[in-house]
């Protein structure tokens, strides 16, 4: 009798799980979880992206801040988790994500002159030919698109926009299927063609005279860090020193696979270009992958970046049915010429 009730205590003791235990799972855990955003902060500080396989989970910076900033919140609700030496580190770790995110959601609010002429342009990755065409001729008519850059379009995409109308709409026309991307425009074309730079294959270019100026316009289709990272990343170089060459009316838009937190994308923006959706204070504006059921867009891979003669006045996604791209459509402003298009 003595026995039994001696005992009892012990065995639910024994199945009651010890505070300690649990606290130095659930540390072990948060930890876990931060090495993430921490290593993503150390590859983002050092470069260590550019031409390494490192680019792949690069491109995932801004979804580990959220990460850890998750990780910071239930840390400081959960009383068996609060450690004043644990949270200033998450704390901190935290704060250096948000201050190199933080500038690409402040808008720069440059002044745009009343005088200037707005140009509307586009780009989408038609996914080999798979984007709707009907749905593509529609976005340009609806969006009035003066300038749409098209990657990924084979012949037999190219015929399908055709049928759909867009020659209609947009007459001018620089196209290589073979190449990768095109570029279709409401304006005559000028000096169109492909660049002659290091890439895995050629981006076609061309120039439109609007607005007493001459904007040139590179429809760019980069070679992707997963496949071959070094590659990738002397495309991204060939294009930076292609944006050196540029003068400051230019658009670079297209498919670079590639996010502003990439080392290879900064230092092309670093050349003289502007990522509209970061000067607008749109920092995050994913555009892939686009209709798989259990993986929202996550990456921003698509941009339209532009010279300093140009200001960004609005930018947005477009879901257009068939392609895992979202298109994204700007509005760009040009200030008065001082003189003719030369």
């Amino acid at each position: 009798m003595t026995g039994t009730v001696t005992d009892a205590p012990h065995e639910a003791d024994r199945r009651r799980p010890p505070g300690r235990r649990g606290r130095v799972w659930g540390l072990l855990g948060c930890g876990i979880t931060l090495a993430v955003p921490a290593a993503l902060l150390l590859v983002r500080l050092t470069g260590l992206d550019a031409g390494t396989p490192l680019a792949v989970p690069m491109a995932l910076f801004p979804v580990s801040t959220v990460l850890g900033a998750l990780v910071l919140g239930v840390m400081a609700a959960v009383p068996a988790l609060r450690s004043r030496w644990a949270v200033a580190a998450v704390a901190a770790l935290v704060v250096a994500h948000v201050t190199l995110l933080a500038p690409r959601f402040m808008a720069d609010h440059r002044r745009v002159p009343a005088e200037s002429v707005e140009l509307r342009v586009a780009t989408v990755n038609a996914d080999g030919g798979a984007a709707d065409a009907r749905a593509l001729v529609e976005l340009v008519r609806t969006e009035r698109i003066d300038v749409l850059a098209v990657e990924q379009i084979p012949s037999g995409g190219v015929d399908a926009l055709d049928k759909a109308g867009l020659g209609a709409l947009m007459p001018h026309q620089e196209l290589h299927p073979e190449y990768d991307s095109s570029v279709y425009s409401r304006h005559p074309l000028i000096h169109a063609g492909t660049t002659q730079v290091d890439t895995a294959w050629p981006q076609t270019t061309a120039e439109v005279a609007v607005g007493g100026h001459r904007v040139r316009f590179v429809a760019v289709h980069t070679y992707y860090p997963l496949g071959d990272a070094k590659r990738w990343t002397r495309d991204m170089a060939a294009l930076t020193s292609l944006a050196r060459r540029s003068g400051p009316d230019t658009v670079f838009l297209g498919d670079f696979n590639a996010s502003v937190d990439h080392t290879p994308m900064r230092e092309l923006l670093a050349a003289g270009l502007t990522d509209t959706h970061a000067e607008l204070g749109r920092g995050w504006a994913p555009t892939w992958p686009v209709g798989h059921a259990l993986v929202p867009p996550l990456i921003q891979l698509d941009h339209v970046l532009h010279g300093s003669g140009l200001v960004g006045v609005s930018v947005g996604e477009r879901t257009v049915p068939g392609t895992d791209h979202r298109a994204v459509v700007a509005v760009l402003a040009l200030p008065p010429a001082k003189g003719g298009a030369g």
